[in-house]
């Protein structure tokens, strides 16, 4: 197989994990917290055989390099359920797993059999000390300050813990709206929490369902070249053994 048709299909499989990406946001347009995903691309050089000559050459090839996070704030949805919390501009919640602490935008909390504050998925939400919010039995009104101060009809409870970091590129996807990093998390000393509101995903169903078009597009333009190259090359081998 010539160089041209090893270029076009770097091009088309950066292509197909691209429409991965695009499959996997419009997947999730209805996750709360979900941050849309791009490819990112680079050009591969490789060398060939005129490559140390003054006038040689190197082949171009298509690399995807990894994916880009759109973390600008979705749509906040009112629910007026008492425990949906939105986290109104920068910060993520801190959650407690089995597997150490992750980070989420996701506010969908309930409280478990034990009167703790826990995501969807089971796993209490932090306070500012590190530590599980619980409430009493005979606590029903549960109130949540801006701040991320809670309080119920016996006062004070805790203060829910927001974090920032300094790359939050650098967060890896770590199961349902969780993120996981290396990195130290700063406390958000002033939040703008939002009590009974839903922060929706970011993803624009109609922005990636242009976007999937595109790419498929290119695609089908791509597996038209290579089979016209294949053609070719056929076509001029039969001339070639004809010939002889």
């Amino acid at each position: 197989m010539e160089n041209t048709s090893y270029i076009a299909l770097s091009r088309q499989n950066a292509l197909w994990r691209q429409l991965d990406v695009i499959a996997n946001n419009m997947a999730n347009a209805n996750t709360p917290g979900f941050k849309a995903e791009q490819m990112m691309f680079r050009e591969f050089l490789v060398d060939t055989k005129s490559s140390d000559r003054t006038t040689g050459t190197k082949l171009a090839y298509v690399q995807d390099s990894g994916t880009l996070r759109d973390t600008r704030e979705g749509p906040l949805t009112k629910t007026d359920n008492p425990l949906d919390i939105a986290i109104h501009g920068d910060g993520y919640f801190q959650i407690e797993t089995e597997a150490g602490m992750r980070y989420s935008r996701n506010g969908h909390f309930r409280l478990d059999e034990a009167g703790m504050l826990v995501n969807s998925q089971g796993f209490a939400a932090m306070d500012k000390g590190d530590r599980p919010i619980i409430f009493a039995p005979n606590e029903t009104r549960i109130s949540i300050a801006p701040d991320g101060t809670v309080s119920t009809e016996n006062g004070i409870v805790a203060t829910l813990k927001v974090v920032r970091f300094e790359n939050e590129q650098e967060l890896r996807k770590a199961g349902d709206s969780l993120f996981e990093t290396g990195q130290t998390p700063t406390t958000v000393e002033r939040p703008n929490i939002v009590q009974g509101m839903m922060e929706e995903s970011n993803v624009q169903p109609v922005v990636e369902i242009t976007r999937m078009t595109e790419v498929l597009r290119q695609y089908q333009a791509v597996q038209n070249m290579i089979e016209k190259e294949h053609e070719r090359q056929m076509k001029a081998i039969e001339t070639f053994v004809s010939r002889m």
